[in-house]
């Protein structure tokens, strides 16, 4: 089992950017693909980003954030990140990375992160 650790959330006006960090540790193998999702309060669950233990393949499955959201990943420090631009009130949520021990994209959500909070207002 991994252990996901995310930061980098916080609040922002729309428009603004922010950058979250997902670093793993705890299993044998050195890299893995990571996820990224978010769950707002009464919205339904959605599967971002992903990106595989490489970092050669990265896969976006929310349309709304293609374009604005790039995942990228230093393997020097097994930390995964997501730039986020032009955030609007419709991406607040908590932001967790997740992964599952394999290497290809997409991953199931085994192993959590605490989770980020990203808010996004005036």
């Amino acid at each position: 089992q991994l252990q996901l650790v995310e930061s980098g959330g916080g609040l922002v006006q729309p428009g603004g950017s922010l950058t979250l960090s997902c670093v793993a540790s705890g299993a044998a193998s050195d890299y893995y693909a990571i996820g990224w999702v978010r769950q707002a309060p009464g919205k339904e669950y959605e599967r971002i980003s992903c990106i595989s233990s490489s970092g050669d393949r990265t896969h976006y499955y929310l349309n709304s954030v293609k374009g604005r959201f790039i995942v990228s990943r230093d393997n020097a420090t097994n930390t995964v990140y997501l730039q986020m631009n032009n955030l609007n009130p419709e991406d607040a949520a908590p932001y967790s990375c997740v992964a599952d021990g394999g290497r290809l994209c997409p991953v199931l959500p085994r192993d959590w992160g605490q989770g980020t909070q990203v808010s996004v207002s005036l």
